[in-house]
């Protein structure tokens, strides 16, 4: 009846105005949107067919993710530019304030791809995150997308008038945000309790408005709407069987009041487009497509309304707005506040901008990410503003981290160092402001452990300190033992047990090269000791052979450039790294000490061929140059799934510890299929050289040795890659299993 009535008046006033069109009104009509989660995503479906159907939005006001919806809508996005950017996002990426490898600093890689499990610790006591998003990458993105209207803090002044509503999270009250920066209300709007932090605007803090006014229907109809248009992707009252988490029930919990005063909201609505999402819930963001193809098909049900309505207005041609993002900005300032413990100069290199600078908002978004990275600021707000002579100026808002302190974990399994715990201690900001303190101490199988403590300049040069012990026994050939290292002649053993320690200390300093390439060089001090209790007697009695015992001195250097983003499964990137070591001393039982070098390089160049087949091609060696009677420095090659370290060299088709040189060559192709989300499937075959002196002869030329082909299957999860490989080495007609779990330390 309600629908009928509605037609009938606007046809009505058709007819009137068609006859007296000196006297014709305008309709203005209003939109309401309400919020809902991923449900929201059926206002992007309604929204199409309403603008399809020719029908002019007048005025906007939404909650939640009605908010976000409502707010591209007034900035000047059509509903199918609103579609396409929806679709494209990574919802699990944007939520979870996941950011791209590169963003991330050499050491802040190392950092995020060794730690399973991190939680904040203060004062000795372990605490729970207060949600599991900081908003970062939804407030960014909402940046970007806005852009072109960052100096408008008048939400009427927008292409389409615009409110949205948040609640203030001390008084419990409704609070209208249509003043201000646009990214940051809308932020406040849709800060989803648990999911996002809550926001700060001025002296208030906000969370979702969705809490005291989901449909804020009377503030749209009094911006001056004549006809209102309501979407409403709100949850009925379920009964028990549908109450299966914590999320629906505490939804339930909210749409008690909500439900009974969406009845009054709903008879003030003109046209109430209701889309039937039941199957969906509040976080069903993979579900997209079908959700917002649910509320196109609820929107067409309203067809003829729309097209009457339609009718009643002028026809305007609405603008696309166009986002090129490598516009080139000239940013003549950087206004920071919030920077308590740290520098100008910091934020800066962070931003990789040097004032006045001419950059391009990608790169720009890309500094975002870096400052974002460090995870020393809960909250980075900024906006462009251009003054009175029309130069470009940031405003750099930062809420530092209160936290200084988190207890991180990590388990592991590999063929080599078996299983694994690791316990980490992080402390930020002990000495100074710009430093990182983390202590690693891994039980299980072998004992580890690892220290490191950096002072980050950015560009300049940082200073850092680390010291690990590594140490590992395997069973390995008698072969595999040097025909230099002292054997106990015993002609019954064909193997033994080979017990690896390696103690290592460096203090370095390091900065960036050409702002891509990582540059070192620093001192270092290692400890060697490796021997077998399977044979021999020592000079203490003891039922072992120890084959080495010192200490050495070296100074070194090393140049690091990585691109892959993602270490384990990478896509696309390219990854280089070169290492140098000059032994200059030594003091233990190497008595015949002379003074020798290790040259080490990698190279590795990913690319996607099609979809979710990717390629990674990748070279290897390492050389050492002198000290023939030191054995110690060898490669140790084959074997798969461990931390490469020191002379430790993966190889397809052997088992650990298989080969031995003081060179090696080795190159190696990996086709990888994503099969589903980050599930893989890869082949690799990979072919080596390993001996002594190779480059003294032509052997590292005249034929391939050594060559492996290997086939597993990968899971790239919250515990790091797990693995399970089968190889096959042609040469020696044998296969490997190799089972890999967890990030490698």
């Amino acid at each position: 009846m309600k629908k009928l009535l509605l037609i009938t008046i606007l046809f009505i006033s058709g007819v009137l105005f068609s006859q007296e069109n000196q006297q014709k009104k305008d309709v203005k009509v209003g939109l309401v949107l309400s919020g809902g989660g991923a449900k929201g995503m059926a206002h992007i479906g309604a929204l199409k067919v309403i603008e399809e159907l020719g029908v002019r939005i007048d005025y906007i006001g939404g909650t939640s993710t009605g908010a976000i919806v409502g707010g591209l809508y007034a900035v000047g996005y059509s509903a199918v530019q609103i579609d396409s950017i929806f679709k494209e996002i990574n919802f699990s990426e944007l939520i979870q304030d996941d950011l791209p490898r590169s963003a991330k600093t050499f050491f802040e890689k190392y950092e995020s791809e060794r730690y399973a499990l991190t939680l904040p610790f203060q004062d000795f006591k372990i605490s729970l995150p207060s949600s599991i998003s900081k908003g970062q990458n939804m407030y960014d993105l909402f940046s970007k997308l806005t852009l072109h209207v960052s100096d408008i803090e008048d939400f009427n002044e927008l292409p389409i008038p615009f409110f949205c509503i948040a609640t203030n999270i001390e008084s419990g009250k409704e609070t209208i945000l249509n003043k201000g920066y646009l990214p940051r209300a809308v932020a406040a709007s849709s800060a989803l309790p648990t999911l996002f932090n809550p926001v700060k605007l001025g002296d208030s803090i906000f969370i979702d408005g969705g809490i005291t006014n989901n449909y804020p229907i009377d503030r749209v109809r009094a911006m001056g709407a004549d006809i209102i248009i309501g979407i409403d992707v709100q949850d009925s009252l379920k009964t028990r069987e549908n109450l299966k988490s914590v999320i629906e029930i505490l939804g339930q919990i909210n749409n008690y009041e909500t439900i009974e005063l969406m009845k009054e909201k709903r008879n003030k609505t003109d046209i109430y487009i209701h889309p039937n999402i039941n199957d969906y819930t509040v976080v069903s963001f993979d579900e997209k497509n079908e959700i917002i193809q649910v509320g196109s098909k609820e929107a067409l049900l309203f067809k003829n309304e729309l097209i009457a309505l339609a009718a009643q207005q002028k026809r305007y041609l609405k603008e696309e707005v166009v986002f090129y993002p490598n516009d080139s900005l000239f940013i003549t300032e950087v206004e920071i506040q919030g920077n308590n413990h740290y520098t100008r100069s910091y934020i800066l290199g962070k931003l990789k901008l040097i004032i006045p600078s001419k950059t391009t908002y990608k790169n720009f978004s890309e500094g975002i990410n870096n400052l974002s990275a460090t995870e020393n600021f809960r909250k980075i707000n900024y906006r462009f503003i251009k003054d009175e002579k029309g130069k470009l100026i940031i405003k750099l808002d930062l809420t530092e981290s209160e936290n200084k302190t988190s207890l991180r974990l990590a388990l592991h399994y590999d063929d080599l160092y078996k299983t694994a715990a690791l316990i980490n201690f992080t402390r930020k900001r002990l000495f100074t402001n710009n430093d990182i303190t983390s202590f690693d101490f891994i039980v299980g199988d072998n004992l580890r452990y690892n220290f490191d403590y950096f002072i980050d300049k950015g560009y300049y040069w940082s200073i850092g300190f680390n010291s690990n012990y590594n140490d590992f026994n395997e069973n390995v050939s008698i072969h595999f033992i040097n025909s230099n290292e002292a054997v106990p002649n015993d002609n019954t053993i064909n193997s033994l047990n080979f017990e690896y320690g390696e103690l290592t200390n460096q203090l370095f300093l390091q900065t960036f090269f050409k702002k891509t390439y990582l540059l070192g060089v620093g001192l270092e001090q290692k400890w060697k000791e490796y021997l077998s209790k399977t044979i021999g007697i020592d000079e203490n009695d003891e039922p072992r052979t120890v084959f080495e015992n010192t200490n050495y001195l070296s100074t070194f250097g090393y140049l690091t450039f990585d691109s892959f983003d993602n270490k384990f499964f990478p896509r696309k990137g390219f990854y280089l790294r070169g290492d140098f070591n000059f032994y200059f001393y030594a003091n233990g039982t190497n008595k015949n000490f002379n003074e020798f070098s290790i040259i080490k390089a990698k190279i590795g160049y990913a690319e996607t061929i099609f979809k979710n087949f990717s390629a990674l091609l990748e070279a290897a060696g390492g050389v050492k140059i002198g000290g023939d009677e030191t054995k110690s420095f060898d490669f140790f090659v084959g074997g798969y799934g461990y931390k490469e370290s020191s002379n430790l060299v993966p190889l397809y088709g052997y088992k650990d510890l298989n080969l031995r040189g003081n060179t090696y060559l080795k190159a190696t192709i990996t086709i990888d299929y994503n099969f589903y989300k980050k599930a893989h499937i890869n082949i690799a075959a990979n072919i080596a050289n390993v001996g002594d002196d190779l480059f003294d002869t032509k052997q590292w030329i005249d034929g391939i040795e050594h060559s492996g082909y290997a086939i597993g299957l990968g899971l790239d999860t919250f515990l790091g890659p797990i693995e399970a490989k089968y190889s096959y080495a042609p040469e020696i007609d044998e296969s490997a299993w190799y089972v890999s779990i967890g990030y490698r330390f």
